[in-house]
């Protein structure tokens, strides 16, 4: 493994922790629903700008500094999470939105994959506010549980929701790795949102060509750069997960979360399984 993914962490690990500040941002939107105008268009724009910017935080380099065992286990870990999380909420009855949510959060990058998403599926405000808060929740969990049970800087990497979820479970001596292998899973949002685009939609969004564009880019920006650039995509995704919570209805909320809860918990556990074997079988 070449050191350079280290900066990979260290532009990460100067912003803010974006789990907690995204979840934040929603709920206080949902605190103030109803009590504002109607935020819909510019929640949507700052979605689409936030998942451009997170572009820039990634690189080609990156990917092919792990080496062809560790991305075939970052193809596996995300197709495997991706597709049975769906079987799964399919199963448990959930709105289609629901689960492609959850299922785009949990096998990539949290609330970020979410935003990336939503437009791309039939979905309720509430699916979108259900899913960061899962992906909050059980991102917490496993970076709180993997560690103890002495899990890799790969494992971690593969298996924990949340960059900067990452950030805090990796040792030391691994963090480098651990987000390396990370922001490899985060590569794989380009074609997980091109293939869930619905009935009459692009096959590729602007915003996408974007994200692309921004991780080709991105070695050729200062390292100065990075960091502030860090700052205010967190910024951005945070504004729009706000206009998503004012919108929110609470009632519909609780309607959805018990069985919301149990998919958020049986994802954690296959992307924390498949994780382990595919580093142990490839």
């Amino acid at each position: 493994m070449s050191p350079e993914p280290g900066a990979a962490y260290r532009t990460w690990a100067r912003g803010p922790r974006v789990g907690g500040v995204l979840i934040a941002a929603l709920v206080l939107g949902v605190l103030v629903g109803g009590r504002l105008p109607d935020l819909g268009g510019v929640t949507r724009r700052l979605l689409r700008t936030g998942v451009v910017l997170l572009g820039l935080q990634l690189s080609v380099g990156q990917l092919v500094d792990l080496g062809p065992r560790v991305l075939v286990a970052i193809v596996v870990t995300v197709g495997v999470t991706f597709f049975g999380t769906v079987w799964l909420g399919r199963c448990l009855g959930l709105p289609r939105g629901l689960y492609v949510l959850v299922a785009s959060g949990f096998s990539i990058c949290g609330a970020s994959a979410i935003a990336a998403v939503e437009g791309r599926v039939d979905r309720e405000d509430e699916h979108v506010a259900t899913s960061v808060a899962l992906v909050t929740l059980f991102g917490t969990l496993a970076m709180v549980v993997l560690p103890l049970v002495g899990a890799s800087p790969q494992w971690i990497g593969l298996s924990v929701h949340e960059v900067a979820q990452v950030a805090a479970a990796a040792p030391a001596s691994g963090l480098a790795t651990a987000m390396a292998v990370k922001l490899g899973r985060v590569a794989l949002l380009a074609p997980i949102v091109a293939g869930v685009g619905g009935r009459g939609a692009p096959p590729v969004p602007g915003f996408l060509l974007g994200f692309l564009a921004s991780m080709l880019v991105s070695p050729l920006v200062p390292a100065a750069v990075l960091a502030p650039a860090k700052t205010v995509t967190t910024v951005v995704l945070a504004a729009a997960l706000f206009g998503l919570g004012t919108s929110v209805r609470p009632k519909g909320l609780l309607r959805t979360s018990p069985r919301a809860l149990l998919l958020g918990l049986l994802s954690t556990l296959l992307v924390c399984g498949t994780g382990y074997l595919s580093l142990r079988v490839v």
